[in-house]
């Protein structure tokens, strides 16, 4: 008889590869799936009644921000595990806390991780290090941000193109990265360090993928009215570097281009067949980022989620502000830096059109130091299985499923992860596909979810009974490395 640690009996699997659901025994021996089957014959020192309940492999978070949270322990990563959460991907927009110290404060959107106490990591071999000393409670993809190359290479002063001996410099800094550890290169285009850098610099930087066959994940350089020529851009630094391009956050943004998600997505489809690209996107018509005062618009609500000066406004809808202090919209915004906020800046019929794409991976981008986050931090995984799949029949239960882990993890090269078979990683979710759903919203947004029963990485339990455990069974996970 053969004996286990973890047996599931009598779950509904959804295996991550968007095939059909089935109802299986599962069991874990160490960190792996030892079996999937009718497993009667079998024993294990804890054995889970999962009737009624659905297995699945744990999520993959496709675009986050938790450089600094999962060195924060198993508290810091709770907005994460009761999701279902396992892998989170970090390093996104260009933003990595490696491989660069800061004396001051970074500017933003760099200071979305924290200020200079946080900034010590003068490479990414000293990150990796800090991750296998100190175990995150959940498996860590890291992405090098060429704002914080650039940030380094150029002394701060970002405000134009880099040298040629610069932009070498940030290749030689990237490539010793990936050689640690790290699994692509990320840009966030559209942000004041970044946005100077020419294409060619891109490229230049990004030459350093081709050898580690490593990734390239962007924060395009325009999501609103240039968002074709963003994705041509995108596509063609892809092509020139020789790297799989992930597009973050797919949208379309400002009222003025409502509707132009079916122009992007038949271009990205139509650039798939010849080059290897997908997107991620989160379920909300909002986003999410640092404040910058001269991007405001009136047509676009802001709701502020933290500021230096004024921490009591986190929560704080802009105009209200502006109203009370008697000043218009945009100094008070000023008078509010450092800050972040929300825009809500989306069209509905764009999210679920970009959702329903195959294509499509999904990431949160939440920010988890912001004093009040956007909903998405909390409720991106429910929200996809409760309201879009379950509730209003998008696509089926397993085509959400297959979204957040098997598609995800074959993107981003993750060996034996995203997946319910035998040998796989033992990162798995249970949950009620009757109940789960996303409870965080823009007034309460750090409610847990409904429907999430426990969460397991590498064979641990991370959390249960609504409550992360002390486990720290979390590693970092290099593309094609088991």
């Amino acid at each position: 008889m053969a004996r286990h640690d973890l047996i599931f009996r009598h779950a509904t699997v959804f295996d991550g590869t968007g095939g059909s659901r089935f109802t299986a025994d599962v069991a874990v021996t160490g960190d792996r799936i030892a079996a999937v089957g009718d497993l009667g014959g079998a024993s294990a020192d804890r054995e889970i009644d999962a009737a009624g309940k659905a297995l699945a492999p744990g999520f993959i978070d496709a675009h986050t921000h938790d450089d600094r949270a999962v060195l924060c322990g198993p508290s810091c990563m709770l907005c994460k595990m009761s999701q279902g959460v396992t892998t989170v991907v970090v390093g996104n927009c260009g933003i990595s806390l490696s491989p660069v110290r800061m004396t001051r404060r970074p500017p933003p959107p760099l200071d979305l991780l924290g200020d200079e106490s946080w900034w010590t990591f003068d490479s990414f071999g000293a990150y990796a290090e800090r991750l296998e000393r100190d175990p995150a409670p959940v498996n860590t993809v890291a992405l090098i941000g060429h704002m914080s190359l650039r940030v380094e290479a150029m002394a701060g002063d970002t405000q134009r193109a880099a040298t040629d001996k610069e932009a070498a410099h940030m290749q030689k800094r990237l490539a010793e990265a990936l050689a640690q550890g790290a699994s692509g290169f990320s840009t966030g285009l559209y942000y004041p360090p970044n946005m100077m850098a020419p294409t060619e610099e891109v490229i230049a930087v990004a030459e350093a993928l081709r050898a580690a066959g490593a990734l390239y994940v962007t924060h395009m350089r325009d999501e609103a009215d240039g968002v074709v020529a963003s994705i041509e851009e995108t596509l063609r630094i892809g092509r020139d570097s020789g790297s799989a391009v992930v597009i973050s956050h797919h949208k379309c943004s400002m009222p003025e281009n409502f509707g132009r998600s079916a122009e992007t997505l038949p271009r990205i489809e139509a650039a798939a067949r010849a080059q290897a690209v997908a997107f991620d996107v989160y379920p909300y018509a909002a986003g999410s980022t640092v404040l910058i005062p001269d991007r405001l618009r009136p047509d676009v609500p802001v709701q502020v989620t933290w500021s230096v000066p004024h921490p009591e406004m986190a929560g704080r809808m802009l105009d209200d502000i502006a109203r009370d202090w008697g000043v218009p919209a945009r100094e008070a915004a000023e008078r509010l830096l450092p800050a972040g906020a929300i825009f809500f800046q989306m069209d509905e019929a764009d999210v679920r059109r970009i959702l329903t794409h195959p294509l499509a991976m999904i990431g949160s981008d939440g920010l988890p130091h912001d004093t009040y986050p956007h909903p998405r931090l909390w409720g991106t995984f429910p929200r996809v299985l409760g309201h879009y799949a379950r509730d209003l029949g998008l696509f089926s239960l397993e085509a959400a499923v297959r979204k957040m882990t098997g598609h995800t993890a074959e993107v981003f090269g993750l060996t034996d992860r995203g997946v319910i078979r035998a040998g796989a990683y033992a990162d798995l979710v249970l949950f009620d596909p009757a109940r789960v759903r996303d409870a965080a919203d823009f007034d309460a947004p750090t409610r847990p979810a409904d429907g999430i029963v426990a969460t397991w990485v590498n064979g641990q339990a991370a959390f249960v009974a609504q409550t992360a455990t002390a486990a720290r069974a979390g590693r970092l996970v290099t593309r094609g490395r088991a």
